[in-house]
């Protein structure tokens, strides 16, 4: 066919696709205003673990306050709830790994690639967390929570390079798996249970869940200091 033919025939397509009758789909998911299907609310005061024992958890909120280390600027990782984000996390599908494939066989990957392991997040983390413990005490009489800041970070450069033996689990994969979730549990929505009391947001200057931003569409250059807005406060 020449371009003059290729054309003549798209215009004929398009021709027969406007004469032709609407469809009226159905059987789509049920959709009702003003319902949403949301995660319980975190509750307020101490966290009530859902996946991690006091001790894993003590052994996260450390970690975390080492990745995400308290400054002028914001509390630390811990403080803002990092820890019991990702336990809610572990708790459900996707502790599970329930959207993943599942049956192998699994060769390690490129880097691009992602983890490519038999392990679910949460066996990563209870595998993992109890070989840390074991080389904690071992190494230094004690838990990893109870390490001087600087013998956290030695350990947590270690998970990263690799060169840190936590068998069964691969300490980087590991180590970027923590790494992950601990930013994602920082800059979250509270909904989720981490970002205590929109820190991160506050910092970043990040709006949130704001309705509309039509009445300041047009100020171009100009700081509008939002109050961050969490779902949390849209919830039915």
């Amino acid at each position: 066919m020449n371009r003059r033919q290729i054309l003549a025939s798209v215009a004929a397509l398009a021709g027969n696709a406007s004469a032709a009758q609407a469809v009226e789909l159905s059987g789509e998911m049920p959709w009702e205003p003003g319902q949403a299907n949301v995660p319980p609310l975190p509750e307020p005061g101490p966290a009530r673990w859902a996946f991690f024992t006091p001790a894993e958890a003590e052994a996260i909120g450390a970690m975390a306050d080492r990745i995400v280390p308290a400054d002028d600027l914001s509390v630390g990782g811990k403080e803002a709830g990092c820890a019991r984000f990702i336990d809610r996390e572990l708790a459900g599908p996707y502790g599970r790994a329930a959207t993943q494939y599942r049956l192998g066989r699994f060769v390690k990957g490129t880097a691009e690639q992602g983890i490519q392991s038999p392990l679910a997040p949460a066996d990563r983390y209870r595998l993992g967390l109890a070989a840390l413990d074991r080389h904690c005490r071992a190494a230094h009489g004690r838990g990893y929570a109870n390490l001087p800041p600087a013998e956290q970070d030695k350990i947590l450069s270690a998970m990263e390079a690799g060169t840190l033996d936590l068998e069964p689990v691969d300490a980087k994969e590991m180590f970027e798996q923590i790494l992950q979730n601990v930013r994602e549990g920082f800059l979250a929505d509270p909904l989720y249970g981490g970002n205590k009391d929109l820190v991160s947001w506050r910092m970043l200057g990040f709006p949130g869940a704001q309705y509309d931003f039509r009445d300041v569409i047009d100020l171009k250059g100009k700081k509008l200091d939002f109050v961050p807005v969490s779902m949390i406060d849209k919830s039915p």
